[in-house]
């Protein structure tokens, strides 16, 4: 892509998310960007100082995208100004309300910023013709109706272009995840292979866990997953995992139980440091399967033959072995997933830790809360399990209380709304795409600190019974 020298853009975003997101990737590529929470404050922006460049999204309160766009392309001065619309919609009578409205270009949600700044580029780079006598009123047919449009011939062909590209930028996505899909069985092995061999390192490396502080924290990153994208017969995981110091008191994993069951766990540790970590890595270890003899996890039965131990029993039974006192005071948070594999029944427990996120195949997002003490209070804390019957798309979110309490610079937590936010907004990409867009989500949050506390996400998704 050629070189564009910094611009000054104005971007139309009513969600801070999204704005902060799309400011950061702008400011990276050199611009200087200025920020409207709707249409008419960005209008004002435009006022105040005419940009080389508009960004909008259409879905705003006090001032839509579409009326904004008529506003500037109605004055004189700034007519000539290109204006991108953004919209996760994606009727055919879009392109005409944009067309109406004068729009040079349109993206459609959710995009790569790659591709979206390198559209701006394109713009930045041909000046914009105004076609002279723009107010032609065009008749376009659309599903047997007849809409009268006033537009030029320049602007049509930008915005039919533009359209086109988006329609060749989705097509490359899908051509990308059927590679991705045809590779899966490559990956899969090679993934078990790393397995095998990190684990070998974790058994020699356990001794010096507690002598050696570098030790500690390779041991403690060789314990996660080998890859941050996991697939198995009933279902697909992904995970990110971002310790806010070089040991971390967060910690999770994904395994296969027996033939018939995965477990998924996140473990949250109070406070930070060397025995923070060294507890999260002894708590890990400790629901680590062992594949020949019994653990928490697998009961050996007097026949030889094994048993998933239910996930209310584990959180017990690690209550029991991780009281307080033993770890200087520490205690933990957990959350524990057992899912059977042929018949997509999860199920889940809690101790103290935040809930789980269910996403429908609706797309509705909801919190399955469970009230419990954390691992390590008392002796004689009881802890409840639920169950969910999970449908064919569906997925569940395991996070760290870094993820909700993530503060900006003015000391605003992250919060579960904007989690259901980020999410929902990122349902129709593939797991590891949105599981990616939650943690920049987060990073962006909390610029230009950055998080304080250790961040953990795990991710699965339901493909159906495995065969």
């Amino acid at each position: 892509m050629p070189s564009t020298p910094g611009v000054d853009i104005v971007i139309a975003e009513d969600s801070r998310i999204q704005a902060k997101i799309l400011e950061r990737r702008l400011t990276e590529a050199g611009h200087r960007v200025r920020w409207g929470a709707d249409g008419q404050a960005a209008l004002d922006l435009v006022r105040e100082q005419a940009p080389a460049i508009i960004v909008s999204d259409i879905e705003m309160p006090t001032m839509t995208g579409y009326d904004f766009c008529k506003a500037v392309k109605q004055d004189s001065e700034l007519r000539k100004i290109p204006f991108v619309l953004l919209s996760t919609l994606s009727d055919p009578l879009d392109i005409i309300k944009g067309l109406d409205a004068g729009a040079d270009n349109y993206v459609t949600k959710p995009y790569e910023p790659k591709y979206l700044i390198g559209r701006i580029h394109s713009l930045l780079e041909t000046p914009l013709a105004v076609d002279e006598g723009t107010d032609q009123t065009i008749d376009v047919a659309i599903a047997g109706q007849t809409f009268k449009v006033n537009a030029g011939r320049q602007q049509v062909l930008n915005l039919l272009v533009s359209t086109f590209e988006n329609a060749v930028a989705k097509n490359q996505e899908l051509i990308q995840a059927n590679q991705n899909l045809a590779t899966a069985k490559d990956q899969l092995e090679r993934n078990n292979q790393e397995l095998k061999e990190l684990n070998q390192k974790i058994a020699s490396a356990n001794d010096q866990m507690t002598r050696d502080l570098e030790a500690a924290a390779r041991v403690q990153r060789a314990l996660l997953p080998a890859e941050e994208t996991l697939q198995f017969d009933c279902g697909d995981v992904a995970w990110r995992y971002v310790p806010c110091h070089g040991l971390a008191g967060d910690f999770l994993n994904v395994f296969q139980l027996d033939e018939d069951h995965i477990g998924l766990f996140v473990v949250d540790v109070s406070g930070h440091g060397v025995p923070s970590s060294l507890l999260s890595v002894t708590v890990g270890r400790f629901l680590t399967p062992k594949a020949s003899d019994s653990s928490v996890l697998v009961r050996l039965r007097e026949d030889g033959s094994t048993e998933v131990v239910s996930p209310v029993e584990v959180a017990t039974e690690l209550n029991q072995q991780f009281q307080s006192q033993d770890f200087s005071e520490l205690y933990f948070t957990f959350i524990y997933c057992v899912v059977n594999s042929k018949t997509g029944e999860m199920r889940y427990t809690a101790s103290g830790h935040p809930p789980l996120l269910h996403i429908s195949t609706a797309g509705e997002a909801a919190f399955k809360t469970l009230h419990s003490l954390p691992v390590g209070f008392f002796p004689e804390a009881e802890y409840e399990e639920k169950t969910i019957q999970l449908q064919k798309g569906e997925r569940v979110y395991l996070y760290s209380d870094g993820v909700t309490e993530a503060m900006d610079k003015d000391l605003e937590q992250f919060g579960d709304d904007s989690l259901k936010e980020v999410i929902s907004l990122n349902r129709s990409r593939d797991l590891n795409a949105g599981v990616g867009e939650l943690l920049e989500s987060i990073q962006a949050w909390c610029e230009p600190n950055g998080p304080l506390d250790d961040v953990s996400i795990l991710g699965f998704e339901w493909r159906g019974p495995s065969s």
